[in-house]
């Protein structure tokens, strides 16, 4: 069996590896190209079809935590936050789920693998690199039918929001489920696009990662304000991916206008 963790008593320990400091370090070029710039993304691609069964997606989850704990650490939402994300996907029985940063593809798997019967996920990717490496891990995964990567951004002034309406049936009510993991500071007015375009329907669900690092300070304290009021958010306090140093929060909001 492979280890994937140092563990005592059954605890994970404590440690933050040298991709994570490359990481760190390569932070000017994430928010600019939104890859880490060693390279990694690319060996990810290459890592799967390696070592993962083609048409398997549970196996190629597998195998891309692997790589993120004994390669380099990816900045997907990983295994323990993708728990919280599976359990909020599955208990909305969502048909529809519209993602905010695909990067490599392993969330959009994820989600592919919680929807309701002939469901599908809409992900929406800044960066074409990134768009081209997540549609060659989907299609290997078996779940290109199910997910499909829209290349854009929601605050492009209306542009990718209308090719959703027009070409992928992202149209009033018809979200289920949103999953946010893009660029932090577009949180907020992504979500308050999507709600006034009426997309989302009383009881979608919306998953925020990273809210605590590198943190969305103006979507927690919206949804703090909210609570009681249109949205219902419980806070799933967890650690940044494939690390147990540095803490995180992953919210889940239930819409209740």
């Amino acid at each position: 069996m492979r280890a994937r963790l140092l563990e005592i008593g059954g605890r994970r320990l404590p440690f933050l590896r040298w991709s994570a400091i490359r990481m760190l370090v390569g932070s000017r070029n994430l928010t600019r190209e939104w890859q880490v710039g060693d390279g990694r993304e690319e060996a990810l691609a290459a890592y799967v079809v390696e070592n993962a069964q083609e048409g398997d997606a549970a196996d190629v989850i597998r195998v891309i935590d692997e790589f993120c704990y004994q390669r380099s650490i990816m900045m997907n939402v990983g295994d323990e936050k993708g728990a919280i994300l599976d359990e909020a996907i599955r208990a909305a029985n969502a048909a529809l789920v519209l993602e905010c940063g695909t990067y490599c593809g392993y969330s959009a798997l994820r989600l592919s693998q919680q929807l309701a019967p002939g469901g599908r996920v809409v992900s929406i990717e800044y960066a074409p690199a990134n768009a081209a490496i997540a549609r060659q891990i989907l299609e290997y995964a078996g779940v290109a039918d199910r997910v499909v990567v829209v290349e854009g951004h929601l605050s492009d002034g209306g542009a990718t929001a209308a090719a959703l309406e027009a070409e992928r049936g992202v149209v009033p009510g018809s979200v289920d489920a949103v999953f946010l993991d893009h660029a932090k500071e577009f949180y907020l007015p992504d979500l308050m696009l999507m709600v006034e375009r009426g997309w989302l329907h009383a009881g979608s669900v919306v998953v925020a990662d990273n809210v605590r690092w590198p943190g969305a300070p103006a979507y927690r304290a919206f949804m703090q304000e909210q609570q009681g009021g249109a949205w219902h958010t419980v806070e799933h306090e967890t650690h940044v991916e494939y690390q147990t140093l540095i803490k995180d929060l992953v919210l889940v909001s239930e819409y209740r206008p």
